[in-house]
């Protein structure tokens, strides 16, 4: 499982798509809350804060994920080695686990970087020092917990498919919908009292609760559910695949 592990990192950090996914997340934080004068800007904000950020990068995890994702089953159901693979002494969740791990390590990977804007907004703030430690946490912490959702969609998306650009479509338009979705369908206020509760359906309501900086234990199991139901998804399919090449290889007898 560890050498399954180690070889899907180094598959990535081989891969030109893999740093492109990275640098462009970092050039699109920085660029966004350091240069360009707009709403996102910390210096024009006048509060030592990353609120910013943290309402920026789930938008460009909404890309970058789904680019790292893309791959992990897609790639290796085109080219032809998913047989070997699923022939290998691993249970299927071994497997999953495995891709899954590796997809949030990258991700952990692109978001280390970001503390040095932490240390920027401690240093500039009036005192120095003026910054909300328990909002910081919370925020890494939810966007963690995102980042994990994102990667279990998107792994799951790669199992159903050979082809990376539809793997990457597909898993942007599903972690948009879970993002935004409930949202804009409460917005509509078609359904009353049952709004609160559709918008409690979607990612963006738990993880901006996460962002205040209370952990509630309700948000950590709808993304740990969330999780799970996809990775279930993504073993099922892998299931059925072994089921469908049985079936092939006892016609071809």
């Amino acid at each position: 499982m560890f050498t399954l592990y180690k070889k899907e990192i180094f598959s990535f950090l081989n891969s030109l798509i893999g740093y492109i996914a990275v640098i462009v997340f970092l050039l699109i934080n920085g660029l966004f809350l350091w240069v360009f004068p707009m709403g996102f800007n910390i210096i024009d904000f006048g509060y030592a804060s990353l609120d910013n950020m943290f309402a920026l990068a789930p938008m460009v995890f909404l890309f970058l994920i789904p680019a790292i994702t893309m791959r992990s089953f897609a790639d290796e159901k085109r080219s032809g080695t998913i047989e070997m693979l699923l022939t290998k002494p691993l249970t299927d969740f071994q497997i999953i686990f495995s891709k899954y791990l590796a997809s949030i390590t990258l991700v952990l990977l692109a978001l280390l970087p970001t503390l040095i804007y932490a240390v920027s907004v401690y240093l500039l703030g009036s005192p120095k020092g003026n910054l909300d430690m328990g909002g910081l946490w919370g925020s890494y912490i939810g966007l963690i917990f995102l980042a994990s959702a994102f990667a279990a969609i998107g792994l799951f998306i790669s199992s159903v498919t050979d082809n990376q650009i539809v793997a990457f479509m597909l898993s942007l338009i599903i972690c948009g919908f879970l993002l935004m979705g409930f949202d804009i369908i409460a917005g509509l206020a078609l359904f009353g009292k049952v709004d609160l509760f559709i918008i409690s359906l979607g990612i963006q309501a738990h993880y901006t609760s996460m962002s205040r900086g209370v952990i509630d234990t309700r948000d950590v199991l709808y993304f740990l559910s969330l999780i799970a139901i996809f990775l279930m998804m993504t073993k099922t399919a892998l299931e059925s695949r072994k089921w469908e090449n049985t079936v092939s290889v006892k016609k071809k007898a």
